[in-house]
């Protein structure tokens, strides 16, 4: 086989991205991590008082929880506290 047949093959095999020497950029990781968290998690958007969040990423901080973490936590202490969440299923 010639030299150029080689190359022809060797380069239409499919390779990921990054074993072809093109690395994803930080937004497509950003946006892969997303992708990959939407298929067990859903999105709460809220907005809350600036004390109240002051004091929560305090708590996160000292208690070396994400702001994620400490939300689900609360969700789950209240649910379960109102019978309307089994505590051997509410941690993930």
């Amino acid at each position: 086989m010639s030299r150029s047949a080689d190359k022809t093959t060797s380069s239409t095999n499919a390779k990921r991205a990054y074993r072809k020497g093109k690395p994803m950029s930080a937004s497509e990781r950003q946006l892969a991590a997303i992708a990959r968290k939407r298929e067990t998690h859903k999105e709460v958007k809220v907005f809350v008082k600036n004390p109240l969040k002051d004091v929560m990423i305090a708590v996160c901080e000292e208690e070396g929880l994400t702001q994620a973490q400490f939300i689900e936590r609360l969700l789950e202490r209240e649910l379960t506290e109102r019978g309307l969440l089994d505590v051997k299923t509410s941690h993930s």
